[in-house]
C-alpha cells in the first residue's frame, strides 16, 4: 500500500493555510474536525446560487435537489448500502433521539435493551431513558483496569431471549480501543437482535462498510468527518420498514425522511457531497480505483496505516510517565489516535496549559461520564484528551510529544 502523500492532504484542508492558525497544531479533533475544502466549496456554491427551496420545476431548484439527493447517494455508495437506507438529521445526538422514540414505540413492556458504559452519553443516554417506558435496560460493563468491552460478557446479557436491541460504540471518544464491530453484531443477530452502533468517534478515521460489519444502525457526524455540523444515519431497510414512523404521515413510506422530523438543513446536505468529493480525490491520488466502496475502503486503509505510524511514539511515551495514566490500549494497532490520560492535574488545566505552546488540545469528561467512573476517574476532575487524524504531520506528531513532557 503506498504511503500517505501528507503534503497532498492538507492542501486539500484551508485552514492549514489559514494565516490565523499557523503555528499552532490541532488535537481536538474528536470534538470536530478541519472541514475540506470541496466541502467548503459545495457550501459556498449552494448558498449563493441554489439558496431556494428545493426540488422545485425552475433551474436553482431543480440543482438545490439534484446535490441533496447526490450527497445522500455518494455516501450511501461508500457505505455499502442503498442511498434511501442514509439520511441526515441536525447532529446524531438528534438521530439517536428520535430513533429511541421509534423503538419506544416497537418495543413493549419485558423487552430489554443492551448498553454500555464505554458510549459517550448521547449514545445511552436515550436508551436508558426507555426503562421509564417499561423496557429492560442491560448494562455491559466495560473492564475497569482497561476500558476493555469483552464481546464474551454479551452472551450473558443475550441469553434470556429478551433482548431485542444491542446499542455500542464503534469505538469509545476516551477509551479509543476499536471494537469488533462485525463479530458483536453477528452475535447480536444470532439471539434475535438489532445493533445500533455509534460510528461517531470511528468514522473520521475512514468511511465504513455498513453492510459487510452487519450493523442494523450505524450513526456518525459529518462536522467530524471533514463536513459541515450534520448527523448521518444508516438504518437498514429490514428495520426501518418495521419501525414506527417519526416523520410527517405523508413521508412513512420514504425510509430517509421518516426518521428525520425535523425539516432539513438543504444547503449542508447538499454540501456533504463534497466529503464524498475529498474521499475520491484522495483515493484518485494515491492510484485507489474501483467502485465507491472500493475507493472508501482504499482511503480508510491510507488514512489509518498513517494514523498509527504517529500514534505508537506517543502511546510509547505516555506508558513510560509514571506520573500520568494513559485510558485504553498501549498498542496503535487496534486503537484510535483519541488519546485520554489522567494526571494529577486535572483535565482542563493541563489543555489549558499546552494552549501557549501551540498545541489545541481538550480537557474535560467529553460526556464520557460513565466511562470514566467505570475506570475509576473522577469526571470532574476528568482528563487531557489530545486526537487526530489522517492530516496531523509527524512534525506535529513530534510537537505534540515535546509539549507534554514540558507540563506533566
Amino acid at each position: 500500500m503506498a504511503e500517505l502523500d501528507i503534503n497532498w492532504v492538507r492542501a486539500q484542508f484551508p485552514a492549514f493555510a489559514e494565516p490565523s492558525l499557523q503555528g499552532q497544531a490541532f488535537f481536538e479533533n474528536a470534538g470536530g474536525s478541519y472541514t475540506c475544502k470541496p466541502v467548503i466549496d459545495r457550501l459556498t456554491r449552494y448558498y449563493h446560487q441554489r439558496k431556494v427551496q428545493p426540488y422545485g420545476p425552475y433551474e436553482a431548484s431543480r440543482l438545490a435537489g439534484e446535490e441533496m439527493d447526490e450527497a445522500r447517494r455518494r455516501l450511501a455508495a461508500m457505505m455499502g448500502v442503498e442511498t434511501d437506507e442514509l439520511s441526515f438529521g441536525p447532529s446524531t445526538t438528534q438521530n439517536t433521539y428520535v430513533l429511541a422514540q421509534a423503538f419506544r414505540q416497537y418495543l413493549t413492556p419485558g423487552d430489554a435493551i443492551v448498553v454500555t458504559n464505554q458510549d459517550h452519553e448521547a449514545n445511552t443516554g436515550p436508551w436508558r431513558r426507555l426503562a421509564d417506558e417499561g423496557l429492560e435496560i442491560r448494562e455491559w460493563q466495560i473492564d475497569p483496569d482497561t476500558g476493555h468491552l469483552d464481546p464474551t460478557k454479551l452472551d450473558d446479557l443475550l441469553g434470556d431471549g429478551k433482548v431485542k436491541l444491542v446499542c455500542f460504540p464503534h469505538c469509545s471518544n476516551v477509551v479509543g480501543e476499536v471494537n469488533d464491530v462485525a463479530a458483536i453484531c453477528a452475535k447480536a443477530k444470532s439471539a434475535g437482535a438489532f445493533t445500533c452502533v455509534d460510528g461517531v468517534s470511528y468514522a473520521p478515521h475512514g468511511l465504513v462498510n455498513v453492510d459487510a460489519l452487519g450493523a442494523d444502525v450505524y450513526l456518525f457526524s459529518a462536522y467530524k468527518t471533514y463536513g459541515p455540523h450534520q448527523g448521518i444515519m444508516v438504518i437498514r431497510r429490514a428495520l426501518g420498514d418495521v419501525l414506527p414512523n417519526q416523520g410527517h404521515f405523508f413521508n412513512a413510506d420514504a425510509l430517509y425522511k421518516k426518521f428525520t422530523p425535523a425539516g432539513p438543513d438543504h444547503a449542508q446536505i447538499a454540501a456533504s457531497a463534497g466529503m464524498a468529493d475529498y474521499f475520491e480525490a484522495l483515493a484518485t491520488h494515491h492510484r485507489i480505483t474501483g467502485n465507491p466502496a472500493t475507493i472508501a475502503a482504499g482511503a480508510h486503509d491510507l488514512m489509518r496505516a498513517h494514523e498509527a505510524r504517529l500514534l505508537q511514539p506517543l502511546l510509547d511515551y505516555l506508558t513510560s510517565k509514571n506520573s500520568v495514566r494513559l485510558l485504553g490500549p498501549a498498542q496503535a494497532e487496534n486503537r484510535a489516535p483519541t488519546v485520554a490520560v489522567a494526571a494529577q492535574a486535572n483535565g482542563a488545566d493541563l489543555a489549558e496549559r499546552l494552549a501557549p505552546l501551540g498545541i489545541m488540545a481538550g480537557g474535560g469528561d467529553f460526556y464520557a461520564t460513565r466511562a470514566l467512573r467505570a475506570q475509576g476517574v473522577d469526571p470532574d476532575h476528568g482528563v487531557l484528551r489530545v486526537s487526530f487524524t489522517h492530516y496531523t504531520s509527524e512534525a506535529e506528531a513530534t510537537k505534540l510529544i515535546e509539549s507534554l513532557d514540558s507540563v506533566l
